[in-house]
């Protein structure tokens, strides 16, 4: 083993798909750079990222109630991107791009992300460093769909934790923050 301590964070495809109890959906363009961004109802920027406050979610059809369950998701803190907004109703996008209705009080402003979903099951791993710089020394090795808390990203880097865990991870790399975006938590 080398000299730094190993560490293997990972979401197999079978623990992540048991946390998101949501039907399969093919990952739209998880990468793909935030579009034009404008205030919506709240007064707050469209699009956004947000984080689930619960480990029981539901996820409806409409800005409701009264509309129908679509699926459940199981893990607090898991990041959602909110796209739409009615009345006291946000509608999201999931990483792997799901969208549903789901009432604020549901979510929180704290951001977290996920690294590299649309790399899951193809075997990559992304280096999390103790420094932001390409060239930095390797604090663990992520893989794809393991999820973090963003401490602050500069706008190519952002410095992440995994587990207790703190390192940065290149801002390209992650779904939870938009590229070039600044972060501060």
């Amino acid at each position: 083993m080398s000299g730094f301590a190993s560490l293997r964070l990972a979401f197999s495809s079978a623990v992540l798909g048991a946390l998101l109890c949501a039907p399969q959906a093919s990952a739209q363009s998880a990468a793909a750079p935030a579009q034009t961004v404008t205030l919506g109802p709240s007064g707050l920027p469209l699009p956004r990222f947000v984080s689930l406050k619960s480990g029981r979610v539901n996820s409806r059809v409409g800005p409701g109630a009264n509309y129908s369950v679509d699926w459940m998701y199981m893990k607090a803190g898991l990041p959602m991107e909110i796209i739409q907004e009615f009345d006291t109703w946000r509608r999201v996008r999931d990483a792997d791009g799901s969208e549903g209705w789901i009432n604020q009080s549901l979510l929180s402003g704290r951001r977290t992300a996920i690294v590299a979903p649309w790399q899951r099951g193809k075997g990559g791993r992304i280096s999390l460093l103790d420094d932001p710089d390409k060239d930095a020394n390797v604090v663990a090795i992520l893989e794809p769909g393991v999820m973090g808390s963003i401490k602050k990203c500069d706008g190519q880097w952002c410095e992440m934790t995994f587990d207790g865990h703190s390192g940065w991870v290149a801002q390209s790399q992650v779904w939870g923050a938009y590229p070039g975006e600044k972060v501060k938590n």
